[in-house]
């Protein structure tokens, strides 16, 4: 299959290769419209305009025939809501037309996703490479739980120091992961310059590209190998689901000495009773990554999202651009206040353009960098939990990406799992107040600020 590319702005349009389950024959389309249409057909769903919920644990498969080629993998298609369920699909499809991916997995959380594309990269004992600023959970998985299966992270405190990147590859190094955006710190990572040096050596590109969403950036068009994202966030939308997704660019070659795991004889997807044995690479060629992801570890480990939950992120998709575009301006509008406050002390938005990565920022993140941003009020912790308590429109909330505006304090919440040495490479302290932007009016949210400001330093 060809990779799909969509624009990032509406007004733009791109080439789309339409797959056969896509509405009609649509040769280009803009952002919008595949995310509204991309990967569904009415015609094989009763006519319906929305998606079908559907909800049953298993299908009738009809002959013996085709049973064995569905559970071989053979072919593609449904028996087992816990492999594959229509609703998910459209879902799947979606989401990977719009990152301009070959195939994907949607997952039962972000975490899952972050943990089935990691584990399925270095299982068996590899390395990967990370910097300290991950979300707190990715870090506290990769210190303190995959060892515990033989996997080990090498972190980094700068990913775009490629001199030091570099120097941490190993011949036990299986991937480079890293977020195209951080959170909280808003920092970009150098996907393009990643892509490079990650397949010099003929390692992987991992990217969680949950902040900016596929609305804002698309790591697969810059060299990225893997994209996971918690849909839970900008992609739902609307904080009523948890989700996540694999998506495989479909172009990496896994069969290099590096991932026995996608060459050796596989009995899941072998015929033992006529003396057909293949792996995942000799069966799926560049689609190994993916079909692994789907036939060992979710079907193995189970964290699948319901139809209900898959529904809900496709009604989010359709929305995102609009939410986006109006979220990313509020939260640029925010930051230039904050920046400005007499009681403000720093702002990490990199889409002010004011910092050392304002190049960066310019080139691959023309729209924005998404709609969280951090700051650091001045004063001790007290003036923190001060300033959380007195908001009246901000949501003290642990997540990101929803329509409603978010405040919380990452050190104690969302980080608070993460070693101190991590943290203070990252810029997290018990000083960083982070900030989602919603859709509420930004009169509102600015007026929120500064009166819960004035409020936490009354003495």
């Amino acid at each position: 299959m060809t990779n799909p590319s969509v624009s990032a702005s509406d007004n733009k349009t791109a080439s789309v290769q339409a797959s056969p389950t896509l509405a009609g024959d649509i040769n280009s389309r803009a952002f919008s419209t595949a995310a509204i249409h991309g990967g569904y057909d009415t015609a094989g769903n009763a006519e319906a305009c929305n998606v079908p919920i559907y909800a049953t644990a298993a299908f009738d498969m009809h002959t013996a025939e085709h049973g064995d080629d569905l559970a071989s993998g053979a072919v593609q298609g449904f028996s087992y809501s816990r492999v594959a369920n229509p609703t998910t699909a459209v879902l799947e499809r979606r989401l990977a037309e719009l990152e301009g991916g070959a195939e994907a997995v949607a997952v039962g959380s972000g975490m899952a996703a972050v943990s089935y594309a990691l584990l399925c990269a270095a299982e068996g004992g590899g390395r990967i490479i990370a910097p300290t600023s991950l979300y707190g959970a990715s870090v506290d998985a990769m210190l303190s739980f995959f060892p515990q299966f033989g996997i080990h992270a090498d972190f980094v405190d700068d990913i775009n120091d490629l001199d030091a990147v570099e120097a941490l590859i190993t011949p036990q190094t299986r991937a480079i992961f890293a977020e195209s955006v951080a959170n909280p710190s808003t920092e970009v990572a150098d996907v393009p310059a990643l892509a490079a040096l990650a397949h010099r050596h003929g390692i992987a590109l991992i990217i969680d590209n949950t902040v900016p969403t596929p609305y804002l950036y698309r790591p697969i068009e810059h060299g990225a190998d893997i994209v996971v994202h918690s849909t839970t966030k900008g992609i739902t939308g609307h904080g009523n689901a948890i989700g996540g997704v694999v998506i495989d660019a479909g172009r990496f070659d896994w069969s290099r000495g590096r991932y026995p795991q996608l060459t050796m004889v596989e009995q899941a997807i072998s015929d033992e009773r006529n003396g057909e044995f293949h792996s995942f690479w000799g069966k799926f060629g560049p689609l190994a990554f993916i079909r692994r992801i789907r036939v060992k570890y979710l079907r193995t480990l189970g964290a699948v999202p319901s139809p209900f939950n898959s529904y809900l992120q496709l009604v989010g998709l359709e929305t995102l651009a609009a939410r986006e575009r109006q979220e990313v301006a509020s939260a640029t509008a925010i930051a230039r206040h904050l920046s400005q406050h007499p009681r403000i002390e720093h702002v990490n938005y990199a889409g002010l353009g004011d910092t050392a990565q304002a190049g960066l920022v310019a080139r691959d993140f023309p729209d924005g960098v998404g709609t969280i941003l951090s700051f650091s009020p001045q004063g001790d912790e007290s003036r923190v939990l001060r300033i959380i308590d007195a908001v009246r429109v901000f949501s003290y909330v642990p997540n990101i990406g929803d329509s409603r505006s978010l405040i919380v304090n990452p050190a104690r919440i969302t980080h608070r799992e993460v070693p101190s040495r991590y943290l203070k490479a990252a810029g997290v302290d018990d000083q960083l107040i982070r900030l989602s932007i919603g859709l509420e009016d930004v009169s509102d949210l600015i007026a929120d600020l500064d009166q819960a400001i004035e409020r936490a330093y009354r003495d």
